[in-house]
């Protein structure tokens, strides 16, 4: 079965773009930040540039890896769940199901090398670059070199090899499930999810109440607020099937009375498919969430220097400018994993799109009732990613400012929800567009 896994990989390298895309820019970012501990460990390094390396490698690389661990899992998720009909078909070949997770499992570990081969001199390009950021910030001494060694390959090849692999066995496990055990084993799998979004949002309680035991003078105020915000995000994430079909329950009526038939299409579609949803809404609650909370915070820091009356250094504006830049690696990664899962789930529903039609739905019709879904997806994610970013800004403010509520408008947030909004609409609606473009009959023969 790992033979064929590796002939599935080569004969359609198209189907594996998505994992490797996720693999790759997740390998780097791990591989980047950690490479900070490379460098903070060499000889004769002094003590100040040791503590911010291995500070920063330590606190943007720990919510960095959880970052691109969902972001791995969710698109592996999506691409098996697109591989039922293969699936089903190889067991009724004679596969049984501990060969079929070898073959899938295979594969991902296949990609993920790949993926992490390829991410290594990128990686160590970029790590090279904030190092030189740190030094021009006078926050790293110039005599520090910069090293990519044992610490970033190892963790890089072991997260990529471990959410790919994890991801996949979960995945696979599901899909070939006895019928008769079907339904005890989603329940035990609801429980564990249930297990660990409780315990994202103990772990990010404690991180923002730990906020509010450092000084408001201290570097380190930021990081386990943004901790607190990522791992809010993850919890919602989890919970994300049960928070939309809540949503569902209270607008479902007025999106049908708005929407007509599309709108009963959009209500009936998310409700059946909440869970397959949940793969979309962790990239977009994650991406809010990280956004808003960040970036909210280095304004509050910004501001409150202002407040005081301090004049900004050039250090001050150099640092504010690496913290920027580090923010947006980040971001970019979790909006680029966003457009990624969106495409991938929404070019998976060909199907689905030519089952409608030839039902009677227009394609028109079917354009809208996506653009509806994309605007519910849009609103749930961009309201828990909200609420999970102000789960680390609230703390922040408090203690830097000695007010509840930051005094910041709404501009980032508007900014942060538009880009959430375009990203989400111009992906789904260009998938559909060119899903419609075949004929529905064709569509329904090609997949089946």
């Amino acid at each position: 079965m790992l033979q064929l896994a590796f002939r599935s990989v080569k004969e359609r390298p198209g189907r594996f773009a998505a994992t490797l895309l996720s693999a790759f820019l997740g390998a780097g970012i791990v591989m980047m930040f950690n490479s900070l501990h490379d460098t903070a460990a060499q000889a004769g390094i002094d003590a100040q540039s040791e503590e911010i390396l291995s500070t920063t490698g330590g606190v943007v690389g720990s919510y960095g890896t959880l970052l691109v661990f969902f972001a791995v899992a969710s698109t592996l998720t999506v691409n098996v769940r697109q591989r039922g009909d293969e699936i089903h078909l190889l067991r009724c070949s004679g596969a049984t199901p501990a060969q079929i997770k070898r073959m899938i499992m295979g594969e991902a570990a296949f990609v993920a090398v790949i993926a992490t081969t390829l991410a290594t001199l990128p990686a160590m390009l970029a790590g090279r670059l904030l190092v030189s950021s740190f030094k021009d910030s006078n926050q790293v001494a110039d005599n520090v070199d910069y090293a990519f060694g044992s610490i970033a390959l190892s963790t890089g090849t072991s997260i990529t090899l471990l959410s790919s692999v994890g991801a996949a066995w979960l995945a696979v496990r599901r899909a070939t499930s006895d019928p008769t055990t079907t339904a005890a084993k989603d329940a035990a799998r609801a429980r564990w999810r249930t297990i660990g979004g409780i315990t994202a949002l103990v772990l990010a309680a404690g991180a923002a109440a730990t906020t509010f035991a450092i000084d408001e003078t201290e570097p380190a105020l930021m990081a386990p607020a943004a901790y607190a915000a990522v791992m809010t995000s993850i919890g919602f994430a989890v919970f994300s099937p049960h928070l939309l079909r809540a949503l569902l329950a209270i607008y479902g009526r007025p999106i049908q009375l708005l929407a007509g038939v599309a709108g009963y299409l959009t209500v009936h579609n998310m409700r059946r498919r909440a869970d397959q949803l949940a793969g979309i809404l962790m990239p977009m609650i994650l991406f809010t969430g990280v956004a808003i909370a960040t970036l909210y915070m280095q304004l509050i820091a910004s501001d409150a220097l202002d407040a005081n009356g301090v004049q900004k250094t050039a250090d001050d504006k150099n640092l504010e400018s690496l913290n920027l830049v580090i923010v947006g690696i980040i971001i970019a990664f979790a909006c680029i994993m966003l457009i990624n899962t969106l495409y991938a789930a929404t070019s998976y529903r060909n199907r689905e799109f030519g089952g409608q039609r030839l039902a009677g739905a227009t394609p028109r019709q079917v354009q809208i009732m996506v653009a509806v879904e994309s605007l519910v997806l849009t609103a749930t994610g961009v309201t828990f990613g909200t609420l999970a970013g102000l789960v680390g800004i609230l703390p922040y403010n408090i203690v830097r400012t000695d007010t509840t509520w930051p005094e910041q408008g709404p501009a980032t947030w508007i900014t942060v929800t538009a880009l959430a909004a375009t990203v989400t609409f111009l992906t789904s609606l260009g998938t559909t567009r060119r899903s419609l473009q075949t004929p529905a009959v064709d569509t329904i023969t090609a997949a089946a």
